[in-house]
């Protein structure tokens, strides 16, 4: 991740912690390059990424400001930590396993993870509650042979902690697809959405740093919990125009 990047999420997490309120002026340019020991350069390019996210904005000859509508549901596309580390300054994340089992993966499966068909997959379904209020429901697909040692116990915690640190393997990128989509019996059943509401589905596969496909997953979200930004700023970031004041 490079060094804008890494600032502006962390100058957005302490927006979400608090410590500025919607509507405060952030420190100046010259005081948070101090304060990160880097450029003027870097942080103009951390402020240009929180601004097209809507974290912040900007007075011309005045200064920039907290957003009014900022909200703890968005998610960056482009960064996917997994859901106890990204809501880890929200509250406390907690899991309720609705099914686990091991099974053979289907032709889809295969393909999205590079597997064979006689290699045996993880098929978890879990509830994620943010303070015990429902969250979103998630489906999981990973493959055996490339995460052994998922249990019951580690599928009520976190199942990337696990990864990282019993496994030692690194995470990698991840893609996304994102659509609109009707409520069905288990979204209503364990997310509170009423049979004419609307939820935002996430398909997603997740990557070790090497490549290996580790997750083929699907995510369903109310429509007033589940919010992603997507941003393409390396041109805009890298421009020799790029605003230095």
């Amino acid at each position: 991740m490079a060094q804008y990047q890494s600032i502006a999420n962390d100058i957005r997490n302490q927006i979400i912690r608090g410590d500025y309120q919607q509507g405060d002026q952030l420190p100046i340019q010259t005081e948070l390059a101090t304060q990160y020991a880097t450029s003027r350069v870097t942080i103009q390019k951390a402020l240009d990424l929180l601004q097209i996210e809507g974290v912040i904005y900007g007075k011309k000859g005045v200064g920039t400001f907290v957003t009014e509508q900022f909200s703890l549901y968005d998610n960056a596309v482009q960064d996917y930590m997994g859901l106890t580390k990204h809501y880890a300054q929200f509250g406390t994340i907690e899991s309720k396993l609705i099914s686990f089992e091991v099974r053979f993966p289907d032709e889809t499966e295969q393909l999205k993870l590079r597997i064979g068909k006689n290699d045996s997959v993880y098929d978890i379904i879990r509830l994620r509650m943010l303070d015990g209020t429902p969250l979103m429901l998630e489906y999981t697909i990973m493959p055996i042979c490339v995460i052994p040692g998922i249990n019951k116990r580690i599928l009520k915690s976190s199942i990337y902690s696990h990864i990282t640190k019993q496994l030692g393997l690194t995470i990698g990128p991840s893609v996304h697809r994102i659509r609109a989509d009707k409520s069905d019996a288990y979204d209503q059943k364990y997310i509170d959405c009423a049979s004419t509401d609307p939820v935002l589905e996430v398909d997603q596969v997740v990557y070790l740093d090497d490549g290996t496909p580790f997750e083929y997953s699907q995510t369903r979200h109310r429509y007033d919990k589940g919010d992603f930004i997507a941003t393409n700023l390396e041109h805009r970031l890298m421009s020799p125009n790029s605003r230095t004041n």
